[in-house]
């Protein structure tokens, strides 16, 4: 399976699927990095592994639907198969899901359908929950709303910090992405 992973900040859930030797040893090939923002650290982990990059602004694009058609041109060039959205920091529309539908799947730090946006382990603490959790889901048009794959709760305890939370959070999100693009590589 050609894959492109999407990311926007440091790529640690980039590092965790790249580096996941048994998703390599099952097929998945990730063709490249698309990233929005030209200093995100993501593009040197991409570097160091030999993942070409495709760093591609909004800001250079009249409008949403240029900017998704620029990168679907770049990724006919390596005749993706599915989106792997890894803190991805955009909201996706239309243009991209009709060229990609039921191909995009995205991680998200909470359980859906609470804590939507991009500050779910933030809104979760703050909203005194004694639980949260990971979500997988595939995108569509709206923020978060997009079906779920997959679900793994975190349980919130008293006197946790938020940073504690989000260690606890990351460490899920790294089992649970890979093992559910693995039931992918799998079908």
């Amino acid at each position: 399976m050609k894959v492109a992973i999407f990311a926007s900040g440091t790529g640690s859930n980039f590092e965790n699927i790249a580096d996941d030797q048994t998703l390599k040893d099952r097929g998945l090939k990730i063709e490249i990095l698309v990233c929005d923002r030209p200093k995100a650290a993501v593009i040197e982990k991409a570097k160091r592994r030999g993942i070409p990059t495709f760093i591609v602004q909004p800001k250079d694009f009249e409008n949403r639907n240029y900017y998704e058609q620029a990168i679907i041109k770049e990724l006919a060039n390596y005749q993706i198969d599915f989106i792997l959205l890894a803190g991805y920091m955009r909201v996706i529309t239309t243009t991209l899901l009709d060229e990609y539908p039921m191909k995009i799947i995205n991680i998200h730090p909470a359980l859906l359908p609470l804590f939507p946006g991009i500050h779910g382990i933030e809104d979760a603490y703050n909203a005194g929950v004694t639980e949260t959790g990971v979500t997988i889901h595939y995108i569509d048009e709206g923020v978060d709303t997009g079906p779920i794959i997959a679900q793994q709760k975190v349980p919130v305890l008293a006197h946790e910090t938020l940073k504690q939370l989000e260690v606890k959070i990351h460490h899920i999100e790294h089992q649970l992405y890979p093992s559910v693009i693995l039931n992918l590589l799998n079908k």
